[in-house]
């Protein structure tokens, strides 16, 4: 499972490449299968509302879709909400909440059984899940 913090550090190394060749990479960085939660996809998208130029949101876009035809993406439903109440009930009474969004992408690695692959610069907060393996981009 890929978060937003890998895909980002990635982007940013991979600056020059074409779109294909950036959505190549996904696959190879990883040892098991990669997804993206759809909540990934959603943060990725915002990345190409939110741009300062036509030009970046463009170069953003043909990236997602990219990358989205090579990575299967994994929609929020009713089994992944039933792991996100519980992981929000325990993260509740131990008084250690993490952003919604962190919360969505750690119940759908949860209830697949992956890790979560975060940026170099880590997302320590995924480590108040219990039991959730964290994976740290090296690039």
């Amino acid at each position: 499972m890929i978060d937003t913090s890998a895909l980002i550090a990635i982007e940013r190394r991979a600056a020059t490449r074409s779109e294909a060749e950036w959505a190549e990479l996904f696959p190879s960085i990883a040892a098991e299968p990669v997804v993206l939660p759809a909540i990934v996809v959603a943060e990725l998208l915002s990345g190409v509302a939110l741009a300062d130029t036509a030009i970046r949101a463009a170069a953003r876009r043909a990236r997602v879709e990219a990358l989205t035809a090579q990575v299967p993406i994994v929609d929020f439903g009713l089994a992944i909400a039933g792991e996100w109440a519980r992981i929000f009930g325990a993260l509740v009474k131990k008084g250690r909440l993490i952003p919604s969004n962190d919360l969505a992408v750690a119940a759908t690695a949860a209830h697949l059984g992956f890790g979560v692959l975060v940026g170099p610069a880590d997302e320590k907060h995924f480590r108040n899940v219990d039991g959730l393996r964290i994976e740290i981009l090296s690039l």
